[in-house]
């Protein structure tokens, strides 16, 4: 199961025009025009993992207002 706070990241990404994909792990492949630019966990365990993948996306043009 997908926690709240990854599946509100999920919803505003999609709003950004990015592709958000689950695997068969759990895990979530963003896309932005066919290009994978993050891999993010579905439950991340360090609670530096969510932080770590924003600053990812942002640096892909992900713009994220908490």
């Amino acid at each position: 199961m997908i926690r709240k706070d990854i599946r509100k990241l999920w919803k505003e990404l999609t709003n950004q025009g990015f592709t958000v994909r689950a695997t068969r792990r759990g895990h979530l492949l963003v896309q932005r025009e066919g290009v994978v630019v993050a891999g993010l966990a579905g439950t991340p365990s360090d609670y530096r993992s969510l932080k770590n993948s924003i600053a990812q996306l942002r640096r892909a043009g992900f713009e994220y207002a908490h």
